[in-house]
């Protein structure tokens, strides 16, 4: 059976896990922000973990498309105080950054996974976590934040998709990141069309087959607002209609906002499939 090394958290792969997000900014697309107060994000983690998140992923600046950067100090501003409140949770606690910086900032205050958009490719970055036990989630994106959404175009986005993660997995193997500790996410939404989006989920059985956890993030996006018409607040049955695709053809974790109505659409799909 796998398992994921996550830090002090060893996490079994039987069923799917639920990846509650936490945002920390005041510009989510999803309108959830937290902004800089921490007390509330603390108060709304304890929730989500009550709710069945088997992980919480906190991040401090925002990657919706045409968002702009946001800078160090501001970033860790917004992460540590929560970051540090919540060490002793029950869950292993994520931290969504792009910085070497800020990765090693979280790993000290016993973060457990680094998910990066950027895939560890920005210089320093896989140094800073090869010699923690941290997880990472190294996820594909086309251009960067502010821009990706203008023109996203490739020849074959399946196999360019699986291309690039498949060589961000073995830099991070070269380097000594463990197998075990490494995720993988195709990037919907970053960089990516709608067409793209969904030939990504058709072919999650072909990432899967890499050997590693597949991470899919799926809830709320606007793919779902194009394919249904609704404005992000009335996505809730869609998004639980894309996990469930999503774990179907092979995600072992889903990245949620809505982690009770999440788990209890992966109750009845357990109990049918008897997982």
């Amino acid at each position: 059976m796998r398992t994921l090394h996550c830090g002090r958290h060893r996490l079994t792969l039987r069923h799917p896990l639920i990846v509650g997000i936490v945002n920390l900014t005041p510009d989510s697309f999803s309108g959830d922000g937290h902004g800089s107060d921490a007390d509330r994000a603390i108060a709304y983690v304890h929730a989500q973990i009550e709710a069945g998140a088997d992980i919480i992923d906190l991040g401090a600046e925002s990657s919706r498309p045409g968002a702009p950067p946001v800078s160090e100090a501001d970033e860790l501003a917004r992460l540590l105080p929560v970051l540090r409140a919540l060490r002793d949770v029950s869950v292993p606690l994520s931290v969504d950054t792009m910085k070497p910086a800020v990765m090693l900032a979280a790993l000290a205050e016993g973060a457990s996974m680094i998910n990066d958009i950027a895939a560890l490719t920005a210089p320093g970055a896989v140094e800073a976590v090869v010699a923690s036990d941290a997880a990472v989630c190294l996820v594909h994106m086309q251009g960067k934040p502010r821009s990706m959404q203008d023109r996203p175009n490739y020849g074959d986005v399946v196999s360019e998709v699986i291309e690039f993660l498949d060589a961000r997995a073995k830099a991070c193997l070269t380097a000594g990141v463990e197998r075990e500790r490494i995720v993988l996410d195709p990037g919907f939404g970053f960089g990516k069309s709608l067409e793209h989006n969904l030939s990504l989920l058709r072919a999650l059985p072909e990432f899967a087959a890499r050997g590693y956890p597949v991470l899919v993030g799926l809830s709320r996006k606007s793919m779902l607002g194009k394919i249904t018409g609704r404005e992000v607040g009335d996505r809730l049955p869609a998004s639980l209609a894309a996990a469930l695709i999503a774990i179907q053809r092979g995600a072992a974790m889903i990245r949620v906002h809505d982690v009770a109505a999440t788990r209890d659409a992966l109750s009845v799909l357990n109990a049918v499939e008897n997982r």
